[in-house]
């Protein structure tokens, strides 16, 4: 197993030594696995002048996953649009052809009460966004500034998917909910925009070819809604690349912290990209303050979807849950009064409980 390590900025490199505490648990319990460290985001420019260096994608082409931790930081932000580093994640997905984004949201009992939401509301929670993560607004062309007709500088952005791109997540969205509840909701906004009718179409089309699945459709900001007044009525979401976006951070929320939700990005062949979900935090980076349960998490799905290890992802699994069971928590998921751990400390104790 060949695994591209990309620790990326701010918390990212705290978040991401704590998952390779894991693999180096695992190794001595006999796992074949290699690592290769590379720069990106932030971490990228100051190396290389790029927020996605030359070496770094070689590094992660040459792997059959990559691990990332996150990129971004303030002293980037009067960087030319390009060499942000904001562009390192956008050009990896494009360039490793990572056009599906799975983001699971489970609230682990343990956490009922860090919620922002009712205990009986959110309890049992478990869903599955299946993002598209390729094309979108976030990738179409023309996009820029111009002047208009009455002198005013505007921006403007194209939304647009060919059906081939809605075709191939639908099927990432009906494969899900085969192997989970057969519930399927497409969310779109066929209401009002050209592309999303277009894509009602054709996930309807799919359908015939599942019919253990039931599928629905749902208009973004109704989606919106119905996260918060019923997250349980939710099994498997599939949408474009702007709503799943907001969706899934919306829904991070309900399992309590942001901090809790892994995320995989994957290529036609199984190849992902496994991240947390959240972003880089510079304001406690460097402080042991971190959550790195997404990130752990994160790789228990590497070793789920891209190297079809479901005995090695469960004990993952179960080992953080073990730990929140005994009580340890990070700030973000511990109660008003209660004592928190650091990062290094919660990433020792998911270390121990799997060698255990």
């Amino acid at each position: 197993m060949k695994i591209a390590v990309l620790p990326g900025d701010g918390i990212g490199p705290e978040i991401v030594a704590q998952a390779q505490k894991i693999l180096d648990v695992l190794r001595r319990q006999g796992l074949d696995v290699e690592t290769r460290v590379a720069p990106i985001g932030g971490a990228g420019y100051d190396a290389a002048g790029h927020p996605l260096p030359e070496a770094t994608l070689a590094v992660a082409r040459e792997a059959d996953a990559v691990l990332l931790g996150a990129v971004g930081g303030p002293q980037y932000d009067a960087l030319p649009r390009a060499s942000r580093p904001e562009q390192g994640i956008l050009g990896i997905r494009k360039a490793l052809g990572l056009f599906a984004n799975l983001r699971p949201a489970l609230l682990y009992p343990e956490l009922a009460g860090a919620s922002t939401l009712k205990a009986d509301v959110v309890a049992g929670l478990d869903v599955l966004i299946v993002r598209e993560l390729t094309g979108d607004i976030y990738f179409g062309q023309p996009r820029g500034r111009r002047t208009n007709a009455a002198g005013e500088t505007e921006g403007f952005d194209t939304m647009h998917y060919a059906v081939s791109e809605i075709r191939r997540i639908a099927r990432v969205g009906f494969e899900a909910a085969r192997r989970r509840s057969r519930r399927l909701v497409s969310v779109d906004k066929a209401n009002v925009l050209d592309t999303s009718i277009l894509w009602r179409e054709v996930v309807t089309a799919l359908a015939p070819e599942y019919p253990e699945v039931a599928l629905s459709h749902m208009y973004v900001d109704n989606a919106a809604m119905q996260l918060v007044r019923n997250p349980r009525s939710f099994d498997v979401i599939v949408t474009g690349n702007l709503f799943g976006d907001i969706l899934s951070d919306e829904a991070s929320m309900l399992a309590g912290s942001i901090g809790m939700l892994p995320s995989a990005s994957l290529d036609e062949n199984g190849k992902g990209l496994y991240e947390p979900i959240h972003g880089s935090a510079p304001d406690i980076a460097g402080a042991d303050k971190a959550n790195p349960l997404a990130t752990i998490l994160s790789l228990a799905m590497m070793f789920r979807y891209t190297f079809s290890r479901a005995d090695l992802a469960d004990r993952i699994e179960r080992a953080v849950q073990a730990v929140l069971r005994e009580g340890l928590r990070t700030g973000d998921i511990a109660a008003p009064g209660e004592h928190a751990i650091g990062t290094n400390a919660m990433g020792d104790a998911v270390a121990r409980a799997i060698a255990a």
